[in-house]
């Protein structure tokens, strides 16, 4: 005789932990580390940067500051030119969170632009990113005109721009072991005669 105490017991706990693996399988979907950081509360839009974003400068500036709406935890900033080579800039984490953050740099070496990135901790324990760009010196164009141009190359080189066609070259055979083909003109001129007058 079957015991259906045990039968329901069983189920039960079969129930149990499917539900543990389906609600542990929605939080891994939705968890804030691996997600992109968000722009919780308009964080980002929020922040004032020294240099604003997308500025001309005539000299190099001599630190990056960055005005927070509220207290955070700055996580990373880092500054890299136009061909991602890294600036050192010695950035240290502090664990105290604060609404301004002043970074003295070293002497910036010509660019066409550089770029700040940063990371804070929001009150909530998520991950914001951010950045910001700048250029400077004589000539100097706006970062966003730059990329714009630099993007609309790629498309038209990767055939993806709606405004360019792309043409596949002709196909092209290899010969090896043979020469070229020779093509005679069709009448030769001998200049070592003289015309008779």
């Amino acid at each position: 005789m079957m015991n259906f105490g045990y039968c329901r017991g069983f189920r039960d706990t079969l129930f149990a932990a499917a539900a543990l693996l389906a609600t542990n399988a929605a939080i891994a979907q939705v968890n804030p580390v691996s997600y992109p950081g968000r722009d919780e509360g308009g964080i980002v839009a929020a922040t004032a940067t020294s240099p604003a974003d997308d500025a001309v400068l005539a000299m190099a500036p001599d630190e990056l500051e960055l005005v927070f709406p509220d207290n955070m935890r700055l996580v990373k900033l880092t500054l890299r030119d136009e061909n991602r080579q890294w600036v050192e800039i010695n950035f240290r984490y502090s664990p105290n969170p604060r609404r301004s953050y002043i970074w003295k740099l070293p002497e910036l070496p010509p660019a066409v632009y550089y770029t700040a990135d940063w990371a804070v901790l929001s009150p909530r324990e998520q991950l914001i990113r951010g950045s910001f760009s700048f250029a400077f010196g004589i000539g100097a164009e706006a970062p966003s005109i730059i990329r714009e141009v630099e993007e609309l190359f790629l498309r038209q080189r990767a055939g993806t721009d709606p405004d360019t066609r792309y043409v596949a070259p002709p196909p092209t055979r290899i010969i090896i072991d043979r020469d070229p083909p020779r093509f005679d003109p069709p009448f030769t001129i001998d200049l070592d005669q003289e015309e008779p007058c």
